[in-house]
């Protein structure tokens, strides 16, 4: 956990640049050629999001904010970031400053697993919970998903890396040597961990390199 948070520390902005777009017409086509998923990860999460105006969203790994703002933007009446990475957040926090959308979208520096909505009610406070980019530096990914399901009211949208894909080695060995872990997942294992957590609906969709998931509560 330590060396993914000095990672993402290190790397906040330059990873926030892939939805920002700042960057060179090199850096960018080779975003819209080998990292085409990202985008339409953001874009299946909006979809499955929907309605968003006044309900609730905990974003889980919110990084420097992309999902939360665009909930805010879209009508949310709270968003909650979460982030264990300060550097990720105070980018979050200065973007939702800049947009106007501080009253609705705030962004805590925790890790998820310790982290506690304020106030704490008898009843869930969110009505879906975001973890896009999330378990792909998770070890043990159950109890994660146990605490997102407790949290939600309706669903859990999530995403996993394929296992089965090209850039899965790739990526194991560019992170492996700057020091953080990342792991990957079959379909097998994702219907698995969503059963054994006892989600009885949901649905998994493919897009590129990434399995984009949608879990039931109800």
């Amino acid at each position: 956990m330590k060396a993914g948070k000095e990672y993402w520390d290190r790397e906040a902005r330059a990873f926030d640049a892939i939805y920002s777009r700042q960057k060179s017409r090199l850096g960018k086509w080779l975003d819209r050629t080998f990292r085409w998923d990202i985008f339409g990860r953001f874009d299946h999460a909006m979809k499955e999001a929907e309605p968003a105006e006044a309900r609730c969203f905990l974003d889980v790994g919110c990084g420097s904010g992309w999902y939360s703002l665009e909930l805010a933007r879209r009508g949310a009446r709270m968003v909650v970031g979460v982030d264990f990475s300060e550097k990720m957040v105070a980018l979050a926090r200065e973007r939702a400053k800049r947009a106007l959308l501080a009253d609705r979208a705030t962004f805590v520096v925790a890790d998820f697993m310790a982290f506690e909505p304020a106030p704490a009610e008898t009843e869930k406070m969110f009505d879906a919970c975001l973890a896009l980019g999330y378990f792909d530096y998770v070890c043990d990914p159950r109890p994660v998903m146990e605490k997102l399901k407790s949290q939600a009211k309706e669903k859990v949208i999530a995403s996993f890396p394929r296992l089965w894909s090209w850039r899965a080695p790739v990526r194991k060995l560019r992170l492996g040597l700057k020091g953080c872990p990342v792991f990957f997942y079959s379909r097998a294992k994702v219907e698995r961990l969503l059963t054994e957590t006892g989600f009885k609906r949901f649905e998994i969709e493919k897009i590129g390199q990434l399995w984009c998931v949608t879990a039931y509560v109800l």
